[in-house]
């Protein structure tokens, strides 16, 4: 805002229409968050995310999906405030965002549309878009990892502080979402 505060917030119903449980008088979903937890050590959850142990449904342990609201300072201001929603891709799909502003120098629009891969480690795949490069595809089936195709990985939405002090704000072409700053 004007006065250089910053916020990036990720909010989940998890699964289309959450819980399907919606709040009387309220007119909103409850979430299905719980699916983030493993309900038995080696079950894939409805994202294929599998989980063990440390991800019981218990006190003390931890979800599958990390949600990753980011703000990224320079010079003790804030730069880039990022986030997406995804599950388990959502720290994949920043860093990625990320890698290609700051160290590849990519425009802010580039960054966000640029074809999204994902690892997970179980199911032990790479996730591709659809428009991935057939030649990066190629290259890691030569290394020997296992390629699965989907049609879209999550939607990073970004606000990048120009040089001038405006914002810039880029909202993936992935969804139907928007990106704000002011």
């Amino acid at each position: 805002d004007n006065e250089g505060n910053a916020i990036s917030i990720t909010t989940t119903l998890n699964g289309s229409f959450g819980s399907k449980t919606v709040v009387g008088g309220g007119g909103f979903f409850l979430n299905d968050e719980m699916d983030d937890f493993s309900i038995k050590p080696g079950v894939p959850n409805m994202f294929g995310a599998v989980g063990g142990d440390a991800n019981a449904i218990a006190p003390g342990k931890r979800m599958l999906s990390s949600m990753t609201p980011t703000i990224v300072l320079k010079n003790n201001e804030p730069y880039i405030v990022v986030g997406t929603p995804g599950g388990t891709t959502i720290p994949t799909q920043v860093f990625e965002t990320l890698v290609n502003i700051l160290d590849f120098g990519l425009s802010t629009e580039d960054a966000v549309y640029k074809p999204k891969f994902h690892h997970q480690w179980l199911p032990d795949r790479i996730d591709v878009e659809k428009s991935f490069p057939q030649a990066l595809r190629d290259s890691l089936a030569k290394m020997g990892y296992t390629i699965h195709e989907r049609s879209d990985i999550g939607r990073t939405e970004i606000i990048k502080v120009l040089p001038d002090g405006k914002f810039e704000a880029v909202a993936d072409n992935r969804g139907h979402d928007a990106a704000e700053g002011y």
